[in-house]
């Protein structure tokens, strides 16, 4: 039986190379310049450091491009709240990998709502689309791409006939 896993990963490769790429941006820039502005990538979170909030703003944006350029969705990042004192800025950007509960559970109810010829069981950090025909697979993967209520970016693996 046909069937495909629906889950939301980020490449640890491409997020190092985009931090490391946002690394060197900050280092060059010219108003970036006599501060100590750095990023810092460790277990699925990027600490940003600088001196001011609004230096933080720019260093956000600088993150979201080189990200978007290494073809890593900017909805799979997160901003923390910043920690601003009177030299220093710091804030913290969660990367989410895997699927949560809710959002699970959000995916197999949009699947059951189109009635189509498919099944949907939860397993861990995925979702697990089971059907007779490779059609109705396809359907689900071009119904879940056009949908807007799944606010995360969804990669789909394991295709098998």
């Amino acid at each position: 039986m046909p069937s495909f896993d629906i889950v939301s990963e980020v490449d640890g490769h491409e997020l190092t190379n985009a931090v490391d790429q946002a690394n060197k941006e900050v280092t060059t820039r010219f108003d970036f310049k006599g501060t100590d502005s750095s990023f810092e990538l460790k277990d699925e979170v990027i600490r940003m450091s600088t001196e001011s909030e609004f230096q933080l703003d720019q260093m956000w944006s600088m993150l979201l491009d080189k990200l978007s350029k290494r073809g890593i969705d900017p909805r799979s990042v997160e901003r923390k709240d910043a920690d601003i004192q009177l030299k220093t800025a710091k804030q913290n950007v969660t990367v989410k990998q895997g699927l949560e509960k809710e959002d699970a559970k959000k995916i197999v109810k949009l699947i059951k709502d189109s009635k189509a010829k498919v099944q949907a069981q939860i397993q861990g950090e995925e979702v697990r689309v089971t059907g007779k025909k490779r059609d109705d697979l396809q359907g689900v993967m071009a119904m879940l791409r056009e949908q807007e209520t799944v606010d995360i970016p969804l990669q789909f693996q394991n295709f098998r006939d």
